[in-house]
């Protein structure tokens, strides 16, 4: 699995390109600008006709193409595609205008063609045009190359285009998820890293088990990940390199609480450390291993995160008697608290946009995964369950992947944690299949 990794980063070039828009088609596409926080709002019918080829092209790899960008687009709870049961001829390639009466009457918005081929190379070459059926005039075209084990990740590239084409957003599905993979007994649990793409597919595990491993986070570089690794019941932050499986020791730290996180720029770590029944936060220059504190507080500080510009931080506290949000500037002055709801807050996440963070709460031993402005305003739930926690946002700030644990019944039964993801409206809540039980997930930022 490591080989096909490293073969697949090199060997994925993939050649995309817009096509030219004259203003009135400009003006078009910022009208299909979607800004959804709240509410629920009508998917975008769309279709995605099975990519064609010619008699040397497996049968099945047109059809499955098709499939990832579907499941793509429709995971995000933005577009609906159309059963292709009701198409009546797409065009045999790309380089056809459909005849649009054809796709009016299935009320569809857009429609996607494309042609794939494998060369004498054994290259996986493909085409596509996404074409605006109310307009009735090509949006976008591109092509890609790669060989047949990056086929996948092109499909999510080209699922990325027609998001990106469609909303006005930044997409997020060439991407991948890294978690703790846990097996065994709840007293003898063996937890593994582990990695994915973000849709569940090309699993493959990181470390063998054999040490106890926790909170992984991708650094800003998406190649990089920090964890925890407990070694001799000694905790340990450790950097793995994803292409090459290299791992370094960044330093022990007896008294941490929680996961080590990358400032924006990759530069240094945030993560809290306890010392004389107090916890604070503190930074570590990666480049000079200086480790700064940066609270100093009778009380509990913990799960520190940054602002996507990095000159602020978001954390929780007791400081105020219950476990409450406050952020403050990167330096560690101007403490404000801005959660005050009923029951506890615990792990913020700030959104990669900016504009809110994401959180658990806790109320009555009821566990949920909410949002808030960054002023504290507007606070929504979005999930909720016996415990829910530890959310990760999406590269575009839309999307939420957390975890989710079923109560244990009395015989030990039961107990079962998986991760799900929803989008900011809460309407869109999915399941994510792993090969055993999952915790703990970060989102890696866009791939390309």
């Amino acid at each position: 699995m490591m080989r096909y990794y490293q073969n697949l980063l090199v060997a994925l070039m993939v050649v995309l390109f817009s096509s030219l828009m004259p203003a009135s088609m400009s003006a078009q596409a910022q009208t299909l600008r979607l800004d959804i926080t709240s509410g629920q709002v009508a998917p975008i019918p769309i279709a995605i006709a099975d990519f064609t080829g010619p008699d040397g092209l497996p049968t099945n790899i047109g059809r499955q193409i098709a499939q990832i960008i579907s499941d793509d687009l429709e995971s995000s709870g933005q577009f609906k595609t159309v059963d292709g049961a009701a198409f009546i001829a797409p065009p045999d390639s790309p380089d056809i205008r459909p005849d649009f009466n054809d796709w009016i009457p299935l009320g569809v918005q857009g429609l996607l063609i494309g042609s794939a081929y494998i060369d004498d190379g054994g290259a996986l070459q493909i085409e596509f045009v996404l074409w605006d059926v109310v307009a009735q005039r090509d949006i976008t075209s591109g092509e890609g190359s790669t060989d047949q084990n990056g086929m996948r990740r092109l499909s999510h590239q080209i699922a990325d285009f027609v998001y990106e084409e469609f909303t006005g957003d930044s997409a997020y599905f060439d991407t991948q998820i890294v978690y703790v993979s846990e097996s065994g007994p709840a007293d003898r649990r063996i937890k593994r890293l582990a990695i994915m793409d973000q849709d569940g597919h090309n699993h493959r595990f990181l470390t063998s088990g054999y040490d106890l491993v926790l909170t992984p986070r991708f650094s800003p570089k998406a190649h990089e990940i920090a964890y925890v690794n407990y070694f001799n019941d000694e905790p340990n932050v450790y950097l793995l390199d994803v292409a090459t499986g290299r791992t370094e020791r960044v330093g022990s730290f007896p008294g941490m609480t929680f996961s080590p996180r990358f400032s924006p720029d990759g530069d240094a770590l945030i993560m809290s450390l306890a010392e004389d029944g107090t916890t604070d936060i503190y930074e570590l220059d990666l480049k000079t291993q200086d480790l700064s504190q940066l609270t100093r507080s009778p009380s509990i500080d913990t799960s520190p995160s940054y602002s996507p510009d990095g000159t602020q931080l978001v954390f929780n506290s007791d400081r105020g008697g219950a476990q409450q949000l406050y952020v403050m500037n990167r330096n560690g002055k101007g403490v404000k608290r801005i959660s005050y709801g009923e029951g506890r807050y615990a792990t913020p996440v700030w959104s990669p946009r900016g504009d809110i963070i994401a959180f658990t709460k806790i109320v009555r031993g009821e566990f949920f995964i909410g949002v808030m402005n960054v002023d504290g305003s507007g606070e929504r739930l979005l999930a909720r369950g016996y415990l829910v926690e530890g959310p990760t946002w999406a590269p575009n700030g839309r999307v939420l992947m957390y975890f989710k644990q079923e109560p244990r019944e009395a015989d030990g039964s039961g107990g079962e944690v998986a991760m799900y993801r929803v989008d900011i409206t809460g309407f869109n809540e999915s399941r994510i299949i792993t090969p055993a039980d999952a915790s703990d997930p970060a989102w890696s930022p866009l791939l390309r």
